[in-house]
């Protein structure tokens, strides 16, 4: 899982027929930092039970728990899915953009 925010929306009108009435996002991480040894999250196309917002910060599953929490027994054409939105979080050393208010959205992200 990574925290995330929510950066965009995709349509697709041709898709696999599991995707029919699938909400699908474009999630960032926030962790954008290259780690010695690691790669940084690239933005990914995420299934959406919950009904993020463009600028929101959200949890991102992946594989079989991002199906699962889509309703499903890991039968679906994705491999990952938002399982929250964040109200808050308390990270003493994350960088400030972490907390940046997203241009696309007047009012900012939730936290």
């Amino acid at each position: 899982m990574f925290l995330g925010r929510v950066i965009g929306e995709v349509w697709a009108t041709r898709k696999d027929p599991s995707l029919d009435g699938k909400r699908l996002l474009v999630v960032e991480g926030l962790d954008r930092a290259v780690k010695p040894g690691g790669t940084p999250v690239k933005p990914v196309v995420c299934a959406d039970p919950l009904g993020a917002k463009l600028g929101e910060e959200v949890v991102v599953a992946f594989g079989k728990a991002a199906r699962v929490a889509c309703g499903g027994d890991g039968d679906f054409a994705f491999e990952a899915a938002i399982v929250g939105i964040v109200d808050d979080f308390d990270v003493p050393q994350a960088p400030a953009s972490w907390r940046a208010e997203w241009p696309g959205d007047a009012g900012g992200p939730a936290c």
